[in-house]
């Protein structure tokens, strides 16, 4: 994997404004935020998707994203929140680290905006994506 900027924060060669970390998870605010308290979440093992993480490294993060994001919401006082997390670049991912945002979401101005351009799923396309996706995990 490429180094990257997140790369040098873990080592401690770039600062940060950390807010959490563990054996192997760092959180820290965003120094471009979208909104107030807008914070990153990294594991420390190297991975640039999140696919390519370790089940290890995707546990704890599942462990700790949750109390993070209570901890967002408590200092914040803004109860509604986005967690957004992209993996390659034709989703919109510009660190190739695995890395989650939480962003709160305090008004329609502010924070994440989202558009979804959601289309009804036809019944051969149901069936034809689920016998896929099950024979791979398989």
């Amino acid at each position: 994997m490429a180094e990257t900027i997140f790369s040098k924060i873990i080592r401690g060669e770039v600062p940060c404004h950390k807010v959490y970390e563990d054996d192997l998870v760092l959180a820290f605010l965003d120094i471009h935020p979208i909104a107030p308290g807008h914070t990153l979440v990294i594991p420390k093992e190297p991975a640039a998707t999140l696919d390519a993480l370790s089940e290890t490294s995707a546990a704890a993060l599942g462990r700790v994203l949750p109390k993070l994001c209570r901890a967002v919401q408590r200092a914040t006082g803004i109860q509604a929140y986005n967690v957004l997390q992209n993996n390659g670049s034709e989703a919109h991912q510009a660190v190739f680290h695995v890395h989650f945002h939480i962003i709160p979401k305090p008004n329609s101005d502010q924070g994440l905006g989202v558009g979804w351009p959601a289309a009804p799923l036809a019944a051969p396309d149901a069936d034809r994506w689920r016998d896929a996706i099950a024979r791979a995990l398989a």
